[in-house]
């Protein structure tokens, strides 16, 4: 796995903080993405896999707690509708 991604379940203060966050939805789509600051995400709905170019790669879900490193180019192969909140920096 790439240093820049990571994933793992969320503590009750991190869901709490998140729910403050914007939140973004997406279809199930495939696209190229370039991360020129973090991004801290919590996922409430769907699936998706994310691929750095050395072919590591993360898979999330629902009550997922995802960073994305700044600097990281990766492409989202979302296959389940994405809603989650996110916060930049």
């Amino acid at each position: 796995m790439s240093p820049l991604m990571s994933v793992k379940k969320p503590s009750p203060a991190e869901i709490e903080m998140a729910g403050d966050w914007e939140i973004w939805e997406k279809e199930p789509s495939e696209f190229p993405w370039y991360y020129d600051q973090k991004e801290t995400c919590y996922i409430l709905e769907g699936s998706a896999r994310v691929t750095a170019p050395d072919g590591s790669y993360i898979e999330f879900g629902a009550g997922d707690w995802v960073v994305f490193g700044q600097g990281l180019k990766c492409t989202w192969k979302i296959t389940r509708k994405i809603k989650k909140h996110y916060m930049f920096g």
